[in-house]
């Protein structure tokens, strides 16, 4: 049976949030045709996770979440439905970031946004209250940064300090008359709808369907099904 690809997305009630997703996957087909690709979601949106397993029972897909950090789902709510499934851990790929390719998009969503070049950057990540995320998010600002070159603030905009907001408030008042705000989503929804509400000069946009994203997807498959074939193998 050929290779399978079951990319995990949160899910939004934002039907822009799912249609993003799957431009993001029609790159990914484009950039390697002979692998099945499939798409699931968390919350809000079908097919759930739960629905794609059953659906690709016999092919034991390699899951992909289509998650910028290591939060509670990639830690708790993936294993456990692997572990469901019948599927070994190996079968789950890492999150997407942090990764200079995320690096990559961001910086051309900022320049696509027409970010003056020496302006400072907020990073507007969704937020958690899990340490390991928040450091990946600051992870993502210190690899932005030195795409950059100039300084880049991690904030979030959920469940951590400082917002957003915050952060662009506090470079207005340090004498920065311009601020970027680069969006660390990947789908439009509330969040981002958040994002464009601070009084930031430039917005960059939500980084899917963007050509970086879907090498990296394919990376993090890669990197899952080397690991699936030693364990195989031994």
């Amino acid at each position: 049976m050929p290779p399978v690809l079951l990319a995990v997305a949160h899910g939004s009630r934002d039907p822009a949030a799912a249609t993003s997703i799957r431009a993001l996957l029609r790159t990914v087909r484009a950039l390697r045709p002979e692998l099945t690709v499939r798409c699931c979601f968390l919350d809000l949106a079908r097919p759930t996770l739960a629905e794609a397993l059953t659906r690709l029972a016999d092919a034991r897909p390699v899951l992909v979440p289509l998650l910028l950090g290591t939060g509670y789902h990639l830690r708790v709510d993936l294993p456990a439905a692997l572990a469901d499934a019948g599927l070994p851990r190996t079968h789950l790929a890492p999150a997407l970031g942090p990764h200079p390719l995320l690096a990559e998009a961001l910086a051309d969503r900022l320049t696509e946004a027409g970010a003056a070049p020496d302006a400072p950057v907020v990073l507007a990540g969704a937020g958690s209250s899990d340490p390991t995320a928040l450091a990946d998010t600051a992870r993502t600002a210190e690899l932005l940064a030195a795409r950059l070159g100039r300084p880049v603030t991690p904030a979030h905009l959920s469940a951590a300090a400082p917002t957003p907001h915050q952060a662009v408030a506090a470079l207005h008042a340090a004498g920065h008359p311009r601020v970027a705000v680069a969006g660390y989503l990947l789908s439009p929804g509330h969040f981002a709808r958040r994002t464009a509400t601070t009084a930031a000069t430039w917005t960059g946009a939500p980084l899917a369907p963007h050509p970086a994203v879907a090498r990296l997807l394919l990376h993090r498959y890669d990197q899952a099904r080397t690991v699936t074939e030693l364990r195989t193998a031994a």
